[in-house]
C-alpha cells in the first residue's frame, strides 16, 4: 500500500495545504475537512498514486471568507497538481478537466469508481447556496491523471 499523503499543492491557483484523512459519515456520504484551510483525502479508496481515483475534498468558502478550494473552479486542462506522500515522495498530476454536477445527481461511479490508471479527484462544493439547507446546490470535481 502506498503511503498516505500529507500535502497538496496547486501552483496555478496558490494552494498550499495540509492533507488529513476523511471517512465517511454515519449516512454514507464522505466526511469533509473541519478546517477551511485544510484539504483531505478519501481513506475509503485509493491512495493518491495507487491505481484507481484518489479522493481529495475541500471547501469553497465559510462565513468569514475564501477557503482552501475556492480557486479551484479557474484550473485548467495540462495544470498541476501535486502530492506530498508520507515516505517524502512528491507525486504529479495533470488537470485533464473539471465538471459541476448537482448534488442531487452526483456521479458516485465517476469519481470513485474503478480506472485503468492512478487518477486524482478534487471535489468542492459549487453553484448556488441554498440558504434554508446552508448547503451548496452543486459539487465541482477536478478530474487528473498522474503524470509519466
Amino acid at each position: 500500500m502506498a503511503p498516505p499523503p500529507v500535502r497538496l499543492e496547486i501552483p496555478a491557483i496558490g494552494v498550499a495545504a495540509r492533507l488529513v484523512r476523511l471517512g465517511l459519515e454515519p449516512g454514507g456520504a464522505m466526511q469533509v475537512p473541519g478546517d477551511f484551510a485544510t484539504a483531505g483525502w478519501f481513506a475509503g479508496g485509493p491512495r493518491p498514486g495507487q491505481l484507481g481515483p484518489a479522493v481529495i475534498a475541500g471547501h469553497v468558502d465559510s462565513r468569514t471568507g475564501p477557503a482552501v478550494f475556492f480557486r479551484l473552479r479557474e484550473l485548467r486542462s495540462g495544470d498541476v497538481v501535486l502530492v506530498d506522500r508520507a515516505d517524502g515522495a512528491r507525486l504529479r498530476f495533470m488537470v485533464e478537466g473539471a465538471r459541476s454536477f448537482s448534488k442531487a445527481g452526483f456521479p458516485t461511479a465517476a469519481v470513485f469508481g474503478p480506472a485503468p490508471s492512478a487518477a486524482l479527484r478534487l471535489i468542492t462544493c459549487a453553484g448556488d447556496f441554498d440558504r434554508a439547507s446552508g448547503h451548496y446546490l452543486d459539487n465541482l470535481v477536478v478530474f487528473a491523471r498522474l503524470a509519466a
